[in-house]
């Protein structure tokens, strides 16, 4: 039975109120068949089935970037090699598969491709392929480059660990308190640096100001390279205090983060994937008995 065109900008609407929320709304959630079935599977982290699809998903990919850091050894490639080949071949095709399954569960696989997550998923498969095309040329060679792209599967767990979209989102809501601090702390070492160029001059290493900046940073984070410090009693006054200040700013960028995370839980509640049946609504919480939208009963939450 066709749904009545309310009813579905009513759904479309509310999709923006999770990240699969927005992906229902971006690439098109079917209405039923076997593409609903998959999609649940697939996108739907709060179902039993989705939950074990991305538990799964997550150990190929650790396990799939753990076998690209090994053939980078020497030692472990002559060793081994065989062996990493065909689980490169194994994690290309899984990868492939899993690629192909979202485009076919989506009802714009287009926006889907061209989506982050899309290129991602892309660039984690095509190296490989790219290098079975392009076998013994010898011009060809730096395409062989490209194979190191594979790490870019690691960026797919971004997509199953709700905590990335969590720290995501608090990192965009504090960016311009970031930025005053970062340009503060800029100032900051400016001052500092061309004080130190004064004190200490070249004849103790500081040769121009972008140097003594440099030094200051490299202190102002408590780093340490060593390569360059101060001589004089005056310098190693400046040095200590920059060093004591240096913990104190440190903290700051972790407590701003740290305070909009905690203002978005309070402000957003805990939702999830929970899908209405009636209006294909997503994002209600757990402890929700009716639509937020239409008013009809949900079913039953089981995140298990």
């Amino acid at each position: 039975m066709e749904m009545p065109s309310t009813m579905l900008s009513s759904a479309s609407a509310s999709h923006g109120t999770t990240p699969a929320g927005r992906v229902g709304e971006s690439f098109g959630r079917p209405l039923a068949g076997w593409r609903l079935r998959l999609y649940t599977i697939i996108f739907e982290a709060d179902t039993p089935a989705g939950r074990w699809f991305d538990i799964l998903l997550i150990v190929a990919i650790v396990v799939s970037v753990g076998a690209v850091v090994a053939e980078s050894v020497e030692a472990v490639e002559r060793r081994h090699g065989a062996t990493l080949l065909a689980l490169e071949w194994f994690f290309t095709v899984l990868f492939t598969v899993e690629y192909l399954l979202r485009l076919a569960c989506v009802r714009h696989p287009l926006r889907y491709a061209r989506s982050f997550f899309g290129v991602v998923d892309l660039l984690s498969i095509l190296p490989t392929y790219v290098g079975l095309l392009f076998p013994g040329a010898h011009f060809l060679l730096d395409v062989r480059v490209l194979r190191l792209l594979r790490i870019f599967r690691i960026l797919k767990l971004v997509a199953y660990v709700g905590e990335y979209r969590a720290l995501g989102h608090a990192l965009a809501a504090s960016r311009r308190k970031i930025l005053v601090f970062l340009s503060i702390v800029l100032m900051l070492v400016l001052v500092m640096g061309t004080l130190m160029y004064v004190v200490e001059g070249p004849e103790n290493g500081y040769t121009s100001i972008p140097v003594s900046v440099y030094w200051a940073i490299v202190t102002m984070t408590t780093v340490g390279y060593g390569d360059i410090a101060p001589k004089t009693d005056i310098g190693r006054v400046i040095a200590s205090l920059m060093m004591l200040l240096g913990w104190g700013i440190l903290a700051v960028p972790t407590g701003i983060v740290s305070a909009e995370m905690t203002a978005l839980r309070f402000a957003r509640g805990h939702p999830t994937t929970r899908t209405c049946h009636a209006c294909l609504t997503e994002g209600h919480e757990p402890n929700a008995r009716f639509c937020k939208d239409c008013g009809a009963t949900l079913p039953p939450y089981r995140q298990g």
